[in-house]
Order: C-alpha cells, then structure tokens, then sequence
C-alpha cells in the first residue's frame, strides 16, 4: 500500500517521484506534484481484492509458472525473465 499510494508525477517533466523512497528534490518540484487517482487507497484496495479473486485460477492455469523476487537489481530480475521468456510456460488447454 505505501508504495502505490505514495507515487507522485511531476506534470512539468513527466518524472516520478515517490514520497518516501524517491522524495521530489526541491520544494517547488514537491509543490506541483500530482497523484494519479488510480493510486488513493481505495482504489488499491480494490486492485489487491481482484488480484486475489482471480490469482488462484491463474495459478491453476499456469501450472509450471515461475516465481520472480522483485526485490533484487533489476538487471538480475530482467535477466531472471529473459531466461524464462526463452523457455516459455507450458499452458493447459482449454
């Protein structure tokens, strides 16, 4: 929740803050910075309610699915999915 809910946009440049992890580097750029309204609490809220509704039935679908650990270099997490993408997930037939 606190990393969707606390993303900031600047409408001048296009560049993305964060408040917490990547805060604005004036305050003049902090002034003018926008939330998107996907990214209020509620709205999080109920993206996270329907991810969990339909994740298991994903799951299911995608028996051979790979688990991927975000919190790594993002240079090891694309090679970790290029890897993957090159073999790709055997899925059921429907």
């Amino acid at each position: 929740m606190e990393r969707l809910s606390q993303r900031r946009t600047d409408p001048v440049t296009g560049e993305r803050y964060h408040s917490t992890f990547r805060p604005a580097p004036t305050p003049a750029i902090q002034a003018r910075l926008r939330q998107n309204p996907r990214d209020n609490e509620e709205n999080i809220e109920k993206r996270v309610e329907a991810y969990y509704r339909n994740v298991k039935e994903l799951e299911d679908f995608y028996e051979d699915a790979f688990y991927v650990n975000a919190d790594q270099d993002p240079h090891v997490v694309f090679e970790f999915i290029e890897s993957c993408i090159i073999k790709p997930l055997p899925c059921k037939k429907v």
